[in-house]
């Protein structure tokens, strides 16, 4: 009948020999990853995992992307900064020439009716001595010579009367020449003002759409001013 030898029993040494053995051969695996690693980052390379890399890789995309439109967004605004102060002074400039051409029309108009007045205060002396003619035929001569001084005043005071109207026409044409580019000015200046709004709210919620929006308001403002250009 055989006999079966026991299982042989390893010792408390034989474990701890073991463990050494497992613990060098991690911290020798350890180190060569380690040294691995420090090689690549020499060279310029670093290594992540591949969802880090998508992540990092998306996030440079998106902020390189926000740049551009942020860039884009302070030149536009700067450039119609820069059209807003010239239609503004423009307008201001033609304002103030309406507003003279309006009160040189009013003066004129004024001094017109002056003449008038005395047109007509001329004629009633030159009544007053045809009457007296009748009425003192002896001193028909003096009365006679009166009679021809105010008929020569007359004509003068007409004269001048008539082109101090005429003056005043004038005046009141060319204002209302210098006030038609003013409005479109002023409409300008209301188009470019809406664009550059537009533009500040892109920046906050990166909606190029708005951008877009504020490019044809500026296009619009930009073609009113060059109307108006033409028609000063």
């Amino acid at each position: 009948m055989a006999i079966n030898n026991p299982p042989e029993c390893i010792s408390g040494k034989d474990h701890k020999a073991l463990d050494l053995n497992r613990q060098s051969h991690e911290h020798s695996r350890k180190s060569t990853i380690d040294q691995a690693g420090e090689v690549m980052s020499g060279h310029g390379l670093h290594s992540h995992p591949p969802h880090e890399e998508m992540v990092h890789h998306a996030a440079e995309g998106h902020g390189g992307e926000h740049h551009s439109l942020s860039q884009w967004v302070a030149i536009f605004t700067a450039i119609l900064a820069a059209f807003g102060a010239i239609v503004s002074y423009q307008g201001t400039h033609l304002m103030n020439e309406v507003l003279l051409q309006k009160n040189e029309a009013v003066l004129e108009k004024a001094k017109a009716a002056d003449q008038w007045n005395y047109y007509q205060a001329v004629s009633t002396k030159l009544h007053m001595m045809e009457l007296a003619i009748i009425l003192a035929p002896n001193k028909s001569a003096d009365f006679k010579e009166k009679i021809a001084k105010y008929e020569h005043q007359k004509v003068s005071i007409q004269q001048s009367a008539t082109e101090m109207e005429q003056k005043s026409e004038a005046a009141n044409r060319e204002s209302a020449h210098l006030n038609r580019p003013h409005n479109d000015l002023e409409i300008a200046m209301i188009f470019l003002q809406i664009a550059i709004s537009l533009a500040s709210i892109t920046a906050l919620t990166r909606r190029k759409w708005l951008f877009a929006v504020a490019g044809i308001s500026a296009a619009g403002g930009i073609g009113l001013w060059i109307s108006a250009i033409f028609l000063f």
